[in-house]
């Protein structure tokens, strides 16, 4: 079956164009795509159209510029894109905004990605969200929790942003967020809660106050003793660096083992700030997921802008295995990028230096075209195929996913 490219027109209607076959870019290259590199779009999917971009086809052995605007899938969590979308921009375009842009086609006369499926996703089936009982469930927390600020911010970034982990302390289940820091000690190109007013809009506020110890412990005892596999997590989208407050967080979490050992308690984090992590850690952290892009000390640098080296990283990752905390890697995926034979090789590296537990892929969300223009595209990549698996076959004992998973360990009880 033919596997046919998209346009959409000015109003966003969406149209095949039966003479031309679909495109992905990898990189900044081109491929046909094929059966095997296709999925049948998720029905939690969305598609949008790039502005000021024309999409690409493929006729006669010819990579050629359609006439309508160019079609993307943003796919819902527990998907992993293999492909970007082929378009060529316009001279004035702007910088897209901050999602994770896949390719789609039309295949057997139903829309498909340029994509995989990469872990379980009930838990974060937009399904599972933003019902009509969310409203009342809100304010159900905040009469038991009142006068916590913590659960205003969360409040709003379950309504106006939409947030699943903000949404989950009302809905009493899962990971909940607990936002905690207002400041961070990186710059990173893709960062969804601060961006600079001459790049793309933020897709979340980010928390404008520090919480208290007994705001934050509050929260973590209600959740931990109330949700099903319950998790709080410091480390949102909607704040900066958590362990940059790690007086308060570490204090919080003794304040919270002393009532439960129920659940886990988590941080996501650039874990840059070593003697911050230390100190959370030793308060009795349960799990670390560190955000990361790149094992190659100078590429790293170029996304996250930190003023903090790799080395301080790793740093931190050496001090939470050596003391049993579950360590995971969220590791922000473009493809043609991470891919890339050099960059395999740091991984390699990398991972037999710290045998983290997991590495959880994440659709990097941020403009191809501005993204390589960064981070100059290299010819040599395995294909993301090839790098999960090679990935997989190194380190057989490495769990490759999505999600942060629930940890069961001698430091929580249900």
């Amino acid at each position: 079956m033919k596997i046919t490219a998209l346009i959409a027109d000015e109003r966003g209607n969406i149209f095949d164009v039966p003479e031309a076959e679909g495109v992905g870019r990898v990189g900044e290259k081109f491929f046909k795509l094929k059966p095997e590199d296709l999925i049948k779009l998720p029905d939690s999917a969305d598609l949008m159209y790039l502005p000021d971009r024309k999409a690409v086809g493929f006729k006669r052995g010819e990579f050629f510029t359609l006439k309508g605007r160019a079609v993307s899938a943003i796919l819902p969590q527990g998907y992993t894109r293999t492909h970007l979308p082929a378009f060529k921009k316009s001279p004035n375009a702007e910088i897209l905004p901050l999602y994770g842009y896949a390719a789609v086609v039309l295949h057997k006369n139903e829309l498909h990605a340029a994509s995989i499926y990469t872990d379980e996703n009930f838990k974060w089936d937009p399904q599972n969200y933003n019902t009509p009982s969310l409203k009342k469930l809100i304010r159900r927390i905040k009469k038991d929790l009142p006068d916590n600020r913590i659960v205003a911010q969360v409040a709003n970034c379950s309504l106006e942003w939409h947030c699943l982990t903000a949404q989950n302390l009302f809905y009493r289940r899962w990971e909940c967020g607990v936002p905690t820091s207002p400041v961070c000690n990186a710059n990173c190109l893709g960062c969804i809660s601060l961006q600079s007013s001459e790049c793309c809009p933020s897709p979340q506020s980010r928390i404008n106050f520090v919480p208290s110890v007994e705001e934050i412990a509050d929260i973590g005892i209600y959740h931990l003793n109330h949700a099903e596999d319950a998790i709080i997590s410091f480390g949102q989208g909607c704040e900066g660096e958590p362990s940059l407050q790690y007086e308060n967080i570490s204090s919080a979490i003794k304040k919270i083992r002393q009532k439960t050992l129920r659940g886990q308690i988590n941080i996501n984090t650039n874990a840059g700030f070593t003697s911050g992590i230390k100190k959370i850690v030793d308060a009795g952290l349960n799990s670390m997921r560190v955000s990361i892009i790149s094992a190659n000390a100078e590429n790293y640098q170029k996304y996250y802008r930190a003023g903090y080296k790799l080395d301080a990283v790793k740093d931190s990752i050496s001090y939470a295995l050596g003391k049993n905390v579950h360590v995971s890697l969220n590791m922000l995926y473009m493809p043609g990028f991470n891919d890339r034979e050099s960059e395999f090789a740091a991984w390699k590296n990398f991972l037999e230096e710290l045998p983290v537990q997991m590495i959880q892929i994440r659709n990097l969300n941020y403009d191809p075209d501005e993204f390589f223009r960064i981070m100059p595209p290299d010819k040599d990549f395995l294909g993301t195929k090839k790098f999960l698996r090679e990935l997989q076959k190194n380190f057989p004992n490495l769990t490759i996913g999505n999600f942060s998973h629930y940890v069961r360990s001698d430091k929580n009880a249900d």
